[in-house]
């Protein structure tokens, strides 16, 4: 299997996550005019569950290092397939609960709340269980991502309170996600050995990473028979989605959108979970996670979610994306 012995190369590959957790989402913004988020969901969980079996018969069966995909199928556990199908179930509810806060409340304010709280659980969590870098640069940029959350808050207090009620709906839903997605990529983490030690008898049992995905998508996809269904049946805001409008009311090009979603998303959860031996698993995730800045970014400058804001907020957007910045950037020197 493919692995990554390079620090570098594993900063790149964080890097290219954060490009893809930052930008998966857009998919959503332009299947949105057509049709509703859950059965947008539909297609996006299919392309998670696509692009993990692609890596796994790809990057995941070549090379000499390791076990190919299938022979590490074999000797896996149940304890670490429970881990990693887990970590699909929980990620599965969270990103439910994000895309909808999307849906309600934009790009550019579900994004840094949401996943701004599950950066700060889930580089902690990671952390504990593997603590690789220097805490203190680690922390630091943990600690400036927090403020540059802060400060979108701000900005956003400032747009117009229309439909106040609902766009709190919006927040509420960002919160819980964060919560639930801090918890995720420590899950997966978990089912696997440090790659040094993966043919150590002691760590039999567990997954290599390609694995690892492939059962996390699993839980992912299965999972999402039960979350989706029952936000279709009762949805957050707006009227109940019936099934048959999956198939009635879309076509190719809203499938194939949908699925390219999922695909981009899978992209960057692939290579965090591929770079994590190396850069560090709450680096890795932690670096990932700067998804944020570029989700605000999408949603300030393209989808113009703060156009009717007051003079003055774009200054704070402005000190956001600073404080994100160097935020990321601490984190990435903290295992240098």
């Amino acid at each position: 299997m493919f692995v990554v012995d390079s620090y570098t190369v594993a900063v790149v590959m964080c890097v290219i996550t954060m490009l893809c957790w930052g930008s998966w989402a857009n998919t959503q913004k332009l299947a949105s005019k057509e049709w509703r988020f859950q059965l947008f969901y539909w297609d996006y969980s299919i392309g998670v569950l696509l692009l993990t079996i692609v890596f796994a018969l790809t990057l995941g069966s070549m090379g000499s290092a390791g076990r190919t995909f299938f022979a590490d199928l074999a000797q896996a556990s149940g304890k670490a397939i429970g881990l990693a199908l887990l970590g699909g179930i929980i990620f599965n509810l969270a990103n439910i609960l994000l895309v909808a806060a999307i849906d309600i409340a934009g790009m550019s304010v579900a994004f840094p709340i949401g996943i701004g709280l599950a950066l700060v659980e889930g580089v902690i969590v990671n952390y504990i269980r593997d603590p690789k870098g220097d805490p203190r640069f680690l922390f630091a940029g943990v600690a400036g991502v927090v403020i540059a959350i802060i400060i979108d808050a701000i900005a956003y207090g400032k747009l117009p309170r229309e439909g106040q009620k609902t766009l709190g709906k919006g927040i509420a839903l960002s919160v819980v996600c964060g919560l639930l997605m801090g918890l995720f990529f420590y899950l997966v983490a978990a089912a696997m050995p440090p790659l040094a030690e993966i043919n150590d008898p002691a760590q039999a049992g567990k997954l290599t990473p390609y694995s690892a995905l492939f059962f996390f998508s699993v839980g992912l996809f299965v999972s999402n028979f039960l979350f989706n269904t029952l936000v279709m049946a009762k949805p957050f805001v707006g009227e109940p989605v019936p099934f048959g409008d999956y198939f009635t009311k879309g076509n190719l090009r809203l499938h194939l959108v949908g699925i390219l979603g999922g695909m981009i998303w899978s992209i960057g959860n692939s290579f965090a979970i591929i770079a994590g031996d190396r850069a560090g698993y709450a680096i890795s995730y932690g670096l990932g996670q700067g998804a944020t800045m570029v989700a605000a970014f999408w949603g300030v400058f393209i989808w113009r979610e703060f156009k009717t804001a007051p003079k003055g907020t774009n200054g704070l957007l402005a000190l956001m994306f600073v404080f994100f910045i160097v935020g990321l950037g601490l984190i990435v020197y903290a295992n240098a």
